[in-house]
């Protein structure tokens, strides 16, 4: 079940925050939660979100730890809705050129954690406001391990390239830059711009995977079949994060 968590200004018209609440429970259930309840208070800010409580079954937890050398990397959605949030608010890209993105935001990880849990993995993470390397960084650290990305292999939504050789990032991609970047080492011709965009804080980002060696065939057969996946990288020994 769930719980509605918003805050929200007396002044915004009902219906707008009617339609909030609306979209979190098409989203509910969507995702078989039942809205149980909540707690709303008055906010300068509108503010909105879902408290998730459940049950997991011990044998199927995945955790941050837990990778090994060998195990291949999987990312579940394309990166770079900062970048293009960020030059929505700046009028430089319109809601319908986005709508792509926007689409992508609205996906739940429900087939991705499914896909997950079939090739038997136990360490993933969903990539949110870390970015991609700061979310990997916390798993590499927290399995004591390495990670290989290889840069051509990461999916990037459609203009994230051109928005980002105009310097259009969000300010959490220069924290993220900055408190994550001593563990990362990229190859010299991977411009600072792209760089930026591994950096980049995502909203309802995908879900980034190790799939064990044993079973990375079988994961890249049900890739081939059509579910949406890439295979961005692999674990090694190394303590530090690589980008080729």
């Amino acid at each position: 079940m769930a719980l509605n968590v918003a805050a929200l200004p007396p002044q915004l018209p009902a219906e707008i925050a009617s339609e909030i609440l609306r979209g979190g429970a098409e989203k509910a259930r969507e995702a078989g939660v039942v809205i149980a309840g909540g707690h709303t208070i008055q906010d300068k800010e509108p503010k909105y979100g879902l408290v998730a409580l459940g049950f997991v079954a011990l044998s199927k937890i995945m955790t941050k730890s837990g990778m090994q050398p060998g195990d291949a990397l999987f990312l579940s959605k394309p990166l770079g809705t900062g970048i293009i949030s960020t030059a929505i608010k700046a009028g430089k890209l319109n809601e319908k050129d986005a709508s792509q993105v926007i689409g992508w935001m609205k996906t739940l990880n429900d087939q991705a954690s499914q896909t997950a849990q079939a090739c038997g993995v136990r360490a993933a993470t969903d990539i949110t406001g870390f970015s991609l390397l700061g979310h990997a960084w916390e798993m590499a650290a927290a399995s004591r391990m390495g990670i290989r990305f290889h840069f051509k292999d990461i999916p990037l939504h459609p203009q994230v390239k051109d928005l980002a050789m105009q310097w259009n990032f969000p300010g959490g991609g220069f924290d993220n830059a900055e408190y994550y970047g001593p563990h990362i080492q990229f190859a010299d011709e991977i411009t600072q711009e792209m760089r930026m965009i591994l950096f980049d804080p995502q909203t309802s980002g995908g879900l980034l995977f190790a799939v064990p060696a044993q079973n990375i065939d079988a994961c890249r057969k049900m890739v081939e079949s059509g579910v949406p996946l890439w295979n961005v990288g692999e674990v090694t020994d190394t303590g530090y994060i690589e980008v080729d």
